[in-house]
């Protein structure tokens, strides 16, 4: 079994969580205060849910724990909209966050389906030659309309 700190999509989380905090910790008070505590905590949440499920003995558990990390990834996403709406992030940073997002997406998508899969299971259900294969799952989703367009307002989030 692989250990939680080689995972690729835990070390990722981690990663997004340092990320969200170096930026908010640049903003003033109020900000920080507002959208930004709530920013940091989603963005922590994200490797936290991943590891308490790891931690979990049930691969069900397990599971639902991935589906909390990425729900809480989705809160993140809509806390990067409004701080680029409200001028909150630089260009870079948006750019930044958008690509770790787009990139972790794909790797929980792929490690929830992997949970509870012996290795000959993995390797029959997913040809794992190509390293595309374990992005490959059910859970489609336009990441682009979800980093970049608050579908209730129609509003593009470009700078």
């Amino acid at each position: 079994m692989i250990k939680l700190i080689d995972l690729e999509v835990y070390k990722l989380a981690i990663e997004i969580g340092d990320k969200v905090w170096e930026i908010v910790d640049k903003w003033d008070y109020f900000n920080k205060d507002t959208l930004g505590k709530q920013f940091v905590k989603a963005a922590d949440s994200v490797a936290l849910n991943i590891a308490e499920g790891y931690g979990r003995f049930f691969f069900k558990e397990n599971k639902n724990f991935n589906y909390y990390s990425r729900g809480s990834a989705f809160e993140c996403t809509s806390c990067l909209r409004k701080a680029v709406k409200r001028k909150l992030v630089t260009q870079e940073e948006n750019i930044l966050l958008r690509k770790l997002f787009e990139r972790y997406f794909k790797l929980i998508n792929g490690y929830i389906k992997s949970i509870g899969q012996t290795i000959n299971q993995t390797q029959s259900t997913n040809n794992l030659q190509d390293d595309q294969a374990e992005y490959h799952t059910n859970f489609h989703v336009n990441l682009d309309d979800v980093l970049t367009n608050d579908s209730m307002t129609n509003d593009p989030m470009t700078q």
